[in-house]
């Protein structure tokens, strides 16, 4: 990343211009992985693009977009402060983005409701990635 936003040095990005070349990226790569998976699904039955649209009301599709813009944003704040805070400390905030979702599956939709022997596993994955993330966070320290 080039730490000058204005001037940036040749041959680096600004985080502005990483995000735009990023998101591009992700709509091209998501015509790609769409396909694959709507006609050779892991579960369930195939389904066509046309469904997508039959099936999908506007409330549902309006819901995935603004987790992409969550996401985006989190993303974009995310290389900009990298410069300011240091990688290891901006790599160890952008993956407790991973621990919230964590969290919201576990806690908030009950995903492991009713399985049965996973609560010491899910107890040793939280304590793990918290301790994972601290570590990275204070190896900037020495």
């Amino acid at each position: 990343m080039a730490g000058d936003f204005v001037n940036p040095e040749a041959g680096r990005l600004t985080p502005y211009t990483a995000s735009v070349i990023f998101a591009l990226g992700l709509l091209a790569s998501n015509f790609i992985w769409n396909t694959i998976f709507m006609y050779k699904p892991l579960t369930g039955e195939r389904v066509t693009f046309g469904d997508y649209f039959k099936k999908g009301d506007t409330r549902l599709h309006l819901i995935g977009i603004l987790g992409g813009v969550i996401w985006s944003l989190g993303f974009t704040v995310n290389i900009i402060a990298a410069e300011q805070a240091g990688f290891a400390i901006s790599y160890g905030l952008g993956q407790g983005a991973t621990m919230v979702a964590a969290f919201w599956g576990v806690f908030i939709w009950k995903e492991f409701k009713g399985a049965r022997g996973v609560n010491g596993l899910i107890t040793a994955m939280f304590i793990s990635f918290i301790v994972g993330l601290g570590l990275i966070i204070i190896a900037r320290l020495y």
